[in-house]
């Protein structure tokens, strides 16, 4: 059983300093009456832990918020920039049965990231938690409106108001669209504090996962399965569209079991557009070093994180390090999860 950690709550070490009485001497060269003697125990700086994977900022904190780059997940966006250089990434359902990434990242800003797509009202509570920044080449006007309604700070292609994208001359429309990403971000507003930990991060060394797992399916629809397999202590995406060696390594995959409902809009070919319901509850898994952990998830809130619970209705903790969050429909909406050793 893994028990939930808040990395801010951790008690930082005391560091006891004992002040001297200091002693002068007058102009008349007589020996000055010492200053009285006082102590204190100063505290050295308390830790601070990167909100997208739960480890320890090491070195400056950073200049800018999350950002969260949707990116295609269809052949078509092959070879996809940028996904070996995220945090985190989310995948939801889009039309079709086809998947949208949405990958963060915050402690290492690529050159380059792309094909950058279109957002969708589900990254609503996909980015909020830790107050994202949403890279998007626009979304459908229904969509617009409820992220604006709902304070997502997004950067539009469409809209034309930000730096850094421009359409990659070896790829076909809408695929080509792409994002240098640092012109970007040295345009975005220091935040004021780190924001909440996306997920409740825990040590790696509790995770209490018993079932072998070292090969995992998440089928959308009958459309796209992401398929992943453990190499070494990392899991690997067997059929990314991202190049050889260039795609998303994950520590721990977590997957949520979600409602879909109707988007209330079409796409451009008539098209039903699902939205993932991320508020509420369900069934869950997560996956670490090989071992699987049924739970369940809970979200109180667009703005609120994740929490998960075990089989025992025990707090559980995520491994700190790099995920991969499978926004998953269930069963009844054609999603399906399967894993074996």
């Amino acid at each position: 059983m893994v028990g939930m950690s808040h990395p801010r709550l951790l008690a930082p070490a005391l560091v006891v300093a004992l002040a001297l009485g200091v002693s002068a001497c007058g102009k008349d060269e007589k020996q000055a009456a010492p200053e009285p003697s006082s102590s204190a125990t100063p505290t050295a700086p308390a830790k601070q832990y990167w909100p997208l994977t739960g480890q320890e900022i090491t070195g400056a904190l950073p200049t800018h918020p999350p950002v969260a780059v949707k990116i295609d997940n269809t052949e078509s966006s092959q070879p996809q920039i940028g996904l070996n250089k995220a945090d985190l990434i989310t995948e939801e359902l889009v039309e079709g049965g086809m998947t949208r990434l949405a990958v963060f990242f915050d402690t290492t800003i690529p050159r380059l990231v792309g094909p950058v797509r279109s957002m969708r009202a589900s990254d609503i509570g996909l980015v909020k938690p830790v107050k994202g920044v949403v890279v998007t080449s626009g979304a459908a006007p229904a969509t617009i409106s409820r992220l604006k309604q709902a304070k997502v700070n997004f950067k539009s292609n469409d809209a034309g108001n930000a730096k850094g994208f421009y359409r990659a001359g070896d790829r076909t429309a809408p695929y080509n669209l792409m994002m240098r990403l640092p012109d970007l971000v040295r345009t975005l507003a220091k935040p004021t504090a780190l924001s909440q930990p996306y997920l409740p991060w825990s040590n790696p060394a509790s995770f209490a996962g018993t079932a072998p797992a070292t090969s995992v399916s998440a089928q959308f629809g009958g459309s796209h399965t992401t398929r992943w397999a453990l190499r070494g202590q990392k899991y690997v995406n067997t059929n990314s569209n991202a190049a050889a060696g260039t795609g998303f390594k994950a520590d721990t995959i977590v997957v949520v079991r979600v409602t879909t409902k109707d988007a209330g809009y079409r796409d451009p070919a008539g098209n039903y557009v699902p939205e993932s319901v991320t508020t509420g509850g369900g069934n869950a898994a997560v996956f670490h070093g090989g071992k699987a952990l049924v739970a369940t998830w809970a979200k109180k809130s667009p703005t609120a994180p994740f929490t998960f619970t075990d089989a025992k209705g025990a707090k559980l903790g995520i491994p700190a390090g790099h995920t991969f969050v499978e926004v998953l429909p269930r069963n009844d909406k054609g999603g399906r999860l399967t894993y074996s050793g």
